[in-house]
């Protein structure tokens, strides 16, 4: 695994690069976008394909670089359910899995610091975001931070890690890079209390300022949304009342831009054919199936995902590549269901043992 700890200096952010081989995948968790020209140079000089971008909250004290990334390599963004950002490609929630080839994140509702933090965890590691941090935890006094909700999730959940787990924080402001679940127990100032009423004592007395980039940063990181300004696009939006339409039509065909996950969580469109979104560049180039399908013009095909976001972005890639009979459900399966479209179960094979 190919594993980058990087910093900025302003914010005293730390961004993590994880990759899964030379030549093979990557995502990237707590970017910042003043940054972003040097993740994109690591990038190239890794030989990694950055396939998810990922915060752990919305950050008050940086602009996120997810909106960039995506923009400049049609990442997938991520970001947790509890989050009001307008518009991420995913949306995750305690217990699910955020996957790339070869590596796993295991996401934990970490609040406290925010409503919408949390943490993500692999087999040795745990990035904590401002949950946790080294010798300190985050702050609670506003973006619907709670002092019983953080020791909750610091008690309940990040300590009962192994002690060996190394602890990845979303910031420091000493210098340090790394500790371990076991060292915070033992040298945290702030985990040495025997209950949430002797936790919040702390925290409702440390009368710390707002951070200096707060009234711009997080209005910024709330409207991060791609902005489907292109003509095309626009012109080839589908609304969830004309998609619901359109469903039973059979020259529409439905390709679900959805991970396996996703369909299984929180279901799927009938008849619709199942096409993750990384997939989607080789099947429209020639010989792909979408490709073959663009031959017959009276086959239309309606891209959705979870949000709207990979499917303008691969309704884009499509448009490019010529095709004239793509469209894209605006706002995804989320407006699908608020629409009162119907929702069925993915196939699911039975357990013959």
């Amino acid at each position: 695994m190919i594993f980058r700890q990087l910093f900025e200096n302003i914010s005293c952010s730390y961004t993590y690069l994880l990759g899964s081989r030379t030549g093979g995948e990557a995502l990237i968790i707590d970017p910042v976008l003043e940054k972003t020209d040097h993740y994109l140079q690591l990038l190239h000089e890794l030989e990694l394909t950055l396939v998810k971008a990922i915060d752990t909250h919305v950050h008050a004290d940086h602009k996120t670089a997810l909106g960039a990334l995506r923009d400049k390599t049609h990442c997938v963004t991520v970001m947790g359910k509890k989050s009001d950002v307008d518009l991420v490609s995913m949306r995750v929630d305690d217990g699910d899995k955020i996957e790339i080839e070869n590596i796993q994140l295991d996401v934990i509702h970490t609040p406290g610091h925010t409503i919408d933090s949390y943490s993500f965890t692999m087999t040795d590691r745990v990035f904590t975001g401002d949950t946790l941090l080294i010798r300190g935890t985050g702050r609670t006094d506003f973006q619907q931070g709670d002092n019983a909700d953080a020791y909750h999730s610091l008690f309940e959940k990040l300590l009962k890690l192994p002690d060996e787990t190394l602890v990845y924080p979303g910031h420091d402001y000493n210098g340090d890079t790394v500790s371990t679940i076991g060292e915070e127990k033992a040298f945290n100032p702030r985990l040495q209390v025997a209950s949430a009423q002797e936790y919040a004592d702390i925290m409702n007395n440390l009368s710390l300022p707002n951070p200096k980039q707060m009234d711009e940063a997080v209005p910024a990181n709330l409207a991060i949304g791609f902005s489907a300004d292109r003509t095309e696009i626009l012109d080839a939006t589908i609304s969830a009342l004309d998609a619901i339409d359109l469903a039973d039509q059979a020259n529409n065909l439905f390709v679900d831009l959805r991970e396996e996950n996703e369909r299984v969580r929180d279901g799927i469109i009938a008849g619709s054919v199942h096409l993750p979104y990384q997939a989607l560049r080789g099947n429209i180039k020639p010989g792909g199936l979408l490709a073959a399908m663009s031959t017959n013009e009276n086959q239309h095909i309606l891209l959705y995902c979870a949000f709207g976001e990979r499917s303008a972005l691969g309704l884009q890639e499509m448009i490019e590549a010529g095709f004239t009979n793509a469209r894209h459900l605006g706002g995804g399966f989320d407006a699908w269901v608020k629409a009162g479209g119907i929702v069925e179960k993915p196939y699911e094979p039975v357990n013959q043992g």
